[in-house]
């Protein structure tokens, strides 16, 4: 005899499919789910070690830009020193050239010429004095050009004054005075 199934097996089938999709779904959600937490998580703790690796980079920017800051300082404390130490040196090697300066002064000094000031700014001189004639002053300056102190006379003012049966010639000459303390020389020297 035949058998014959009157259950509704079909109806059965259908809920057993929708059963097993909805627990697939569910699991896909929260498999979904977990994959986006973890990413988060993952992408969170990068962000995490990389902010503190900024941070870190930062602070040694910070220690470094203090440190440029300290060798600017003392480059600058430095290069004042250094140009300290050339004047004081300078001044050193040219300290002698007052007494050869004013022995130069003598010894070109014409018989018949007094020198009432000499006024010095830089290497500039300003000489005043007085002559019993203008050939007298001439005769100086031609000393003066002669001197290997003393270069580049100029001559800015002569007054002949009367005083009794005197004739005497005021004058004012310029010259410039010659260095013998270069630093090539001392360096030249030292070799």
């Amino acid at each position: 005899m035949p058998r014959i199934n009157l259950l509704p097996w079909r109806e059965a089938q259908r809920k057993q499919r929708l059963k097993n999709f909805g627990i697939a779904a569910a699991a896909a959600v929260a498999l979904g789910v977990g994959a986006v937490l973890y990413a988060h998580a993952t992408v969170n703790r990068f962000i995490d070690y990389q902010e503190k690796r900024n941070k870190y980079l930062e602070g040694e920017i910070a220690t470094l830009d203090k440190q440029i800051a300290e060798i600017k300082e003392l480059e600058a404390t430095k290069e004042r020193l250094l140009a300290r130490m050339q004047i004081i040196e300078q001044l050193q090697r040219s300290r002698p050239e007052v007494v050869h300066l004013i022995d130069e002064l003598v010894r070109r000094l014409p018989d018949g010429v007094f020198l009432k000031s000499v006024k010095q700014t830089g290497n500039k001189l300003s000489i005043k004095g007085v002559a019993q004639s203008s050939t007298r002053v001439s005769a100086f300056m031609r000393n003066i050009d002669g001197s290997e102190w003393l270069d580049d006379p100029g001559l800015d003012v002569v007054e002949t004054k009367e005083e009794g049966r005197a004739r005497n010639s005021e004058f004012t000459i310029f010259a410039t005075q010659v260095s013998h303390a270069n630093p090539d020389a001392a360096e030249e020297t030292t070799k």
